[in-house]
């Protein structure tokens, strides 16, 4: 699991901006080190401003977190669980993409009463 600890906001955002081109589709894929930063730091805001350990949301290979309040999980497999590929998952953080729309196209699976992540996105706006 990625730590929840704060982000700063101006990292979250050099991280952001440095695969946005590629969001755009203006750009090949970035390096791996870059894509996991953007991933890992976007899932540790998102950890922060909606604090819990009701939802697991799990961004493979680069990062898993557990967020938003409620009954805590602590062991198998959890009810509520968001997964999604890195490049949906940074698509929905800057507000490219809506989370319904991501839900509805199979983009995103989203299982358990709380799993509905579309109040805490976008994290940050491009």
């Amino acid at each position: 699991m990625a730590s929840s600890r704060s982000v700063d906001p101006a990292e979250l955002r050099a991280a952001i901006t440095a695969i946005s081109p590629w969001l755009s589709g203006s750009a090949p894929d970035p390096a791996r080190p870059e894509l996991a930063a953007a991933v890992r730091l976007s899932l540790r805001t998102l950890a922060a401003d909606a604090p819990g350990k009701s939802v697991e949301v799990r961004v493979p290979p680069f990062a898993a977190v557990q967020c938003v309040e409620g009954l805590r999980h602590t062991r198998g497999t959890p009810p509520n669980v968001v997964e999604t590929d890195p490049r949906t998952w940074l698509e929905l953080a800057t507000g490219l993409l809506a989370w319904a729309d991501a839900v509805e196209s199979g983009r995103v699976t989203a299982s358990g009463s709380r799993a509905d992540l579309a109040r805490w996105l976008p994290l940050v706006r491009l």
